[in-house]
């Protein structure tokens, strides 16, 4: 993939995307790097523990989640931005739905636009993709943060999700997206049961079929809470896990918040399955 001129190379080895949430309230690590500083810190040690993109959020999409303004997300996100791209050299993905907070994150040095939305959440947003040629990715999600996780049903869950995302992919080309710089996300935790991520992991080899890489985000997520009986804390084998499981079937790239341990992981993973 091209991404306004940073190039990510897909199918030899998987990429670990590290988390990077510049919010008060996220529900793993909301509050910990609202310091421009402690939030470049922490970049540069999850690229020195083998993260290849980063993923900059500053607004949490945890279940029942608030929404911000785009000033207020703008403020947050374009700082560590620019302290990122200054100090690094590492792909950066901005997670917005705001086409006004992608596209001046993308000015501000990003490469990728991580939109939870799959592009429902603002009709500006393709453009500011298309005209950026910008990497993006369409993940599923059932409702929206504050209300996906009311009782979300599904007559099949991965036949859902998967044609919700095959129409995406449609829409988002059909409208000038350039179809290598597509990537999907089928969204576990969002707006699923316990039920229906575990559903998903286990059939996640079925979304080859839509010809796009894939990634994958499990990260400390209830579901692994719920499965070991532990806190958010103490949520990395159970990550590490589904992140094993994840490449096995056919992931590309994992969203991860411990970096080392997913990266070890992954590696090991790839010396067995590519």
């Amino acid at each position: 993939m091209n991404c306004r001129g940073k190039i990510l190379t897909l199918g030899e080895r998987t990429h670990v995307m590290a988390i990077l949430n510049v919010t008060p309230d996220s529900f793993s690590d909301g509050g910990q790097y609202l310091d421009v500083q402690q939030a470049v810190d922490h970049a540069k040690l999850m690229v020195q523990d083998g993260a290849t993109l980063v993923d900059i959020g500053g607004e949490s999409s945890r279940p029942g989640a608030s929404p911000v303004s785009t000033t207020e997300e703008l403020d947050r996100v374009l700082p560590v931005i620019r302290a990122v791209t200054d100090a690094l050299d590492v792909v950066i993905s901005i997670d917005t739905s705001k086409a006004e907070v992608a596209r001046k994150a993308l000015e501000a040095g990003a490469h990728i636009v991580n939109d939870i939305t799959a592009l429902r959440g603002d009709a500006e947003m393709v453009s500011v993709v298309t005209e950026m040629d910008a990497g993006l990715i369409l993940m599923h999600m059932k409702g929206t943060p504050r209300t996906m996780q009311q009782a979300p049903q599904y007559e099949d869950v991965v036949r859902d999700v998967h044609d919700s995302l095959r129409e995406s992919v449609r829409c988002a080309e059909a409208q000038g997206v350039a179809a290598e710089r597509i990537i999907i996300d089928p969204g576990i935790g969002f707006g699923k049961t316990a039920e229906h991520n575990i559903e998903l992991l286990k059939r996640l080899a079925e979304f080859r079929s839509l010809n796009k890489p894939m990634l994958i985000g499990t990260s400390r997520k209830s579901f692994i809470g719920n499965i070991l009986q532990l806190p958010v804390t103490e949520r990395v084998e159970g990550t590490v896990a589904t992140v094993c499981w994840a490449i096995a079937q056919g992931a590309d790239i994992v969203r991860v918040h411990d970096v080392k341990a997913n990266v070890r992981a992954a590696l090991m993973t790839d010396a067995l399955y590519r």
